[in-house]
């Protein structure tokens, strides 16, 4: 099994019932993935096309229309600007979302906005959702955070990728060897900041074997 595979696995399988707006089966995100509806389609292609017209235009147009979608054609729009790496109409829709009467603070919403926020490089929006999510009280699982300080490494934000570490060290949740390697494959190109979470996984996991690439070799 390849080890994106095996993380997927790891994130679906997991929360404890102490983690119940995290729990998959609760999750407000699971349908996300469905078609999306003519109406969503619409809202979609109005948006991208009001997006660099005047200010008020795109603002009519969210109270008038957008939302005023059903929850699942609201996710689908969410999804797909995600997908489409449309940063500023994202934000705009996540901001909606997180208004809904249905809405319930999420791992998997939040996994999904950080990620397609470090992909872009946006360092500022970055931090200010995940500071949203703490507000909210949403646990990470260890899989979660692996993936995340993986992406964030991946994008070349080493700063926020140990934000992310630090936060993972202070989780209730027990201490999983695989996402500590994970992490520490994705900072190979950061010899400092790897010796330091080696450290960490050598006093949490004592025996266990890391490899270490030759000396020069960066490329992750």
């Amino acid at each position: 099994m390849g080890m994106r595979r095996f993380l997927r696995f790891g994130v679906q399988r997991a929360f404890s019932s102490s983690y119940p707006s995290s729990s998959p089966s609760l999750s407000i995100w699971r349908g996300k993935r469905k078609e999306m509806g003519k109406e969503g389609l619409m809202v979609v292609q109005e948006m991208k096309r009001l997006q660099n017209s005047p200010p008020e235009r795109l603002q009519s147009f969210i109270k008038s229309r957008v939302s005023r979608l059903l929850k699942s054609d609201l996710l689908a729009v969410l999804a797909e600007f995600q997908r489409q790496d449309n940063v500023s109409l994202c934000l705009m829709v996540y901001e909606l979302v997180r208004k809904e009467i249905w809405y319930k603070p999420d791992m998997f919403f939040y996994r999904d906005m950080l990620m397609m926020l470090a992909q872009n490089k946006q360092a500022e929006k970055l931090m200010q959702v995940w500071e949203d999510s703490k507000r909210e009280k949403v646990h990470f699982d260890q899989h979660t955070y692996g993936d995340i300080i993986r992406c964030l490494l991946d994008n070349n934000l080493p700063s926020q990728a140990m934000v992310f570490y630090s936060e993972m060290k202070e989780s209730p949740e027990p201490p999983l060897s695989l996402p500590y390697r994970v992490i520490l494959k994705g900072l190979v190109p950061y010899p400092e900041l790897r010796e330091k979470v080696k450290e960490d996984f050598l006093e949490l996991f004592p025996g266990m074997f890391i490899y270490d690439p030759p000396d020069g070799l960066t490329d992750n």
